[in-house]
C-alpha cells in the first residue's frame, strides 16, 4: 500500500499563523519531489482568498500550489497532481462539492494506488477517513452520502476537547457525542485529535504527531487516558 498521508487537527494554533505550527512536518512530508500542490478549497466559501493564504503560505516553504476550482477540468488536476492538500472549513460543504466535481474516486485512486501524498486539516481530514458522521460542523448543505473518501479505515474527531470539569455548561461533551455514536451498529473507531496534534499515515503505519495528544474511543469499549506516539494503537496498522 502506498498511501502517505498528513491529518491536521487545525490549520492554525492559538499564537500562531496559518500552517505555522506544522510547517516543519509539510516540508518533510511533501519533501524535494513534489514541486506544485492541488489546494482543494471547497470547504470555504471564499475559494479565491482561501487559495491565496494556502498560495503564500506554502510559497514560504518553496511549493507552488494550484487551486482546483480554478482549473476547467478537476478530475484532470488530479489525475495530475504531484501533492494534494485538502482545507478545512465546513465538512458537509466540502464533501458535497467533492462529489459534485466527481473527484472522490480519483483522489482515493491517486493515493491508495500511485502514492500521491495528501494532506488534509479540519474538514480535509474528516474527509480523508471513512464517513464525516463525526464531524463538529454544521450540515449547512446537503452531501448526496455521508460517505468520505476512505483512506483510512476509522474516523477522526478534529479539534477534539476534553471535558472541564470546573465548566458550568451542561450541553454534551464531545465525549458523549462520540460514545452516542458507537451506540449505532457497524461503527468505525473515532480518533479525537486535540488541536496541535496530527495524524502521519505511511503505507499500514500511523504515526502520531505534534504539540498534543490524542483519544482514541471504538465501538466497544473506550480507551481512557491519553495516546502517546509510541502506543500500538497509533504506531501499529491503520
Amino acid at each position: 500500500m502506498k498511501r502517505r498521508l498528513l491529518l491536521v487537527s487545525n490549520s492554525t494554533l492559538h499564537g500562531s499563523g496559518y500552517l505555522d505550527h506544522c510547517q516543519q512536518h509539510i516540508s518533510s512530508f511533501f519533501g524535494k519531489n513534489v514541486k506544485r500542490v492541488l489546494f482543494v478549497p471547497y470547504a470555504l466559501h471564499d475559494r479565491d482568498g482561501y487559495t491565496k493564504t494556502a498560495r503564500d503560505k506554502f510559497k514560504s516553504l518553496g511549493y507552488e500550489v494550484d487551486g482546483i476550482h480554478e482549473v476547467a477540468d478537476p478530475v484532470e488536476a488530479v489525475r495530475k497532481a504531484e501533492g494534494i492538500f485538502i482545507g478545512g472549513g465546513n465538512t458537509f460543504r466540502l464533501l458535497k462539492s467533492l462529489y459534485d466535481n466527481n473527484v472522490v474516486t480519483e483522489i482515493r485512486k491517486r493515493v491508495m494506488e500511485d502514492g500521491v501524498p495528501y494532506m488534509g486539516s479540519s474538514a480535509g481530514t474528516n474527509v480523508a477517513t471513512i464517513s464525516i458522521n463525526t464531524t463538529n460542523d454544521m450540515p449547512i448543505v446537503f452531501p448526496p452520502t455521508f460517505s468520505a473518501i476512505g483512506l483510512i479505515p476509522f474516523n477522526i474527531n478534529p479539534h477534539y476537547l476534553d471535558s472541564d470539569p470546573n465548566s458550568r455548561h451542561m450541553g454534551e461533551t464531545r465525549e458523549q457525542r462520540i460514545t452516542q455514536y458507537h451506540e449505532e451498529p457497524n461503527t468505525p473507531c473515532v480518533l479525537g485529535l486535540r488541536e496541535g496534534s496530527m495524524l502521519l499515515v505511511e503505507g499500514k503505519k500511523a504515526t502520531l504527531l505534534g504539540t498534543t495528544k490524542a483519544r482514541l474511543f471504538t465501538s466497544f469499549w473506550l480507551i481512557y487516558g491519553i495516546i502517546s506516539p509510541s502506543t500500538p494503537a497509533v504506531r501499529g496498522r491503520a
